[in-house]
């Protein structure tokens, strides 16, 4: 047991639906007991069964969850909405009780779960600092040597010893960061409010939990952003519906959330599921996204080349065909078109009939960060398009990595290949080019 921080057996959380959760009193508690067997004896006499309307009125956020964490292991928690994963921190936190099962921590917890939680608005930031130090268990000392380090990490030197009920959310989100990740917590609990801060500001909060993790504490961390659960995570827990769907490495898990129906719209790989006779003469079969060595992908960094795939079956011999797609961003904006006659030797060729396959690579350093969607078209231009599968594909750019100013302007970022010489000193005076 000297290796877990963190065990979770039957963990399992029921609401009830428009009721406000609260303490029973020991009076709440002997009423509640008197009373339960006649309201049951009501519902039977009104036609209904004995926990009908129980049933009608509750709902599981968390349902027999069972995992460990090691010490030192950085762990990310991922799910569509109303998957369970913020009750799951609220209860590690010891905010919430469960409602069976257990959850055994070993070690301080410092948690992150709202913007601003354990600030009172009336105090200062500096006031805060010791408050909220406070609340997580440090004491004066400890917290006097850190306060430096929290508050030029806060950014938010100029407003110290200002009321924090004057800062804009995003202060609001720096200093709670900074103070819940500097004051030790042998573990760290992060929910998704690092969505909050800017993009810098987000890189640096992630930076700050690698070295905490590489201090050998544990972190534990919510986030809708895949990217930076694949770089920071080394393992995921995929909840779904309340339940634990998966344990594993980041990159198996969340390829895996990516390509299901959770919500994400998230689909790299299609296979035409019509059974139909289809009397064009050119039907495509499937589609597929894959990285330069051929394993099927829906997250890429700015640094990663995509490959595009595409299966195609031809009837009837045809002339000036084109095989194209067109990339569309999520405002569905097509960003670029592509085909495979842009290649002189298909330009003007005859296509015989049988199956082909084609691939074409989007190079490295173009998309931006956001979500793409590819439709793909069986065309001769002009004249006559003989299929089309629109939205097929769908992927996403992380922003890790991606080391350009987010102001950047244009529906693409292509890093293109610079050439600068000297062709002068700062001597004018021999004259000019």
């Amino acid at each position: 047991m000297g290796d877990i921080a963190i065990r979770v057996e039957g963990l399992s959380k029921r609401y009830c639906i428009g009721k406000i959760e609260r303490y029973q009193t020991l009076r709440d508690t002997i009423v509640s007991t008197l009373v339960a067997p006649f309201g049951k004896v009501g519902r039977l006499l009104g036609g209904q069964k004995a926990d009908a309307a129980q049933l009608d009125d509750t709902i599981w956020a968390l349902k027999d969850i069972f995992f460990e964490i090691s010490r030192g292991e950085v762990i990310g928690i991922i799910g569509g909405n109303g998957a369970g994963k913020s009750t799951l921190l609220k209860i590690l936190s010891r905010i919430t009780e469960p409602t069976r099962g257990f959850a055994e921590i070993h070690g301080r917890v410092a948690s992150l779960l709202e913007v601003g939680t354990g600030f009172h608005p009336e105090l200062t930031g500096r006031e805060n600092i010791y408050l909220n130090g406070a609340i997580l268990g440090m004491k004066q000392a400890e917290i006097e040597k850190k306060f430096d380090e929290i508050v030029a990490f806060s950014e938010v030197e100029k407003f110290i010893d200002t009321a924090v009920k004057h800062y804009s959310s995003g202060m609001y989100l720096k200093l709670a960061f900074a103070v819940a990740a500097h004051l030790e917590p042998e573990i760290l609990l992060v929910d998704e409010v690092l969505a909050v801060g800017d993009v810098r500001f987000q890189k640096k909060c992630l930076g700050r939990m690698g070295a905490v993790a590489k201090q050998g504490r544990t972190v534990i961390f919510v986030s809708h952003n895949m990217g930076a659960i694949t770089q920071l995570c080394e393992r995921v827990l995929l909840l779904e519906a309340g339940g634990l769907k998966r344990i594993g490495p980041s990159t198996e898990v969340v390829a895996d959330y990516l390509g299901s129906s959770l919500g994400t719209e998230v689909k790299s790989a299609w296979s035409n599921p019509s059974l139909e006779v289809n009397h064009s003469k050119v039907r495509f079969r499937s589609a597929r996204l894959l990285s330069v060595d051929g394993q099927p992908l829906s997250l890429v960094t700015f640094n990663e080349s995509i490959v595009i795939e595409v299966v195609y079956d031809v009837t009837a011999s045809l002339s000036n065909l084109s095989i194209a797609f067109h990339v569309f961003d999520s405002m569905n904006n097509c960003v670029f078109e592509s085909m495979d006659t842009d290649l002189p030797e298909w330009r003007e060729c005859v296509r015989d009939p049988g199956r082909y396959l084609a691939t074409a690579k989007i190079p490295s350093h173009f998309l931006r960060p956001g979500r793409y969607s590819l439709s793909f078209f069986a065309l001769i231009q002009s004249v006559k398009v003989f299929e089309r599968q629109e939205g097929i594909l769908r992927f996403d750019v992380s922003e890790l990595e991606y080391g350009l100013t987010r102001q950047r302007m244009g529906i693409v970022s292509p890093v293109l290949e610079w050439k600068v010489v000297q062709v002068g000193g700062n001597d004018q005076s021999t004259g000019s080019l």
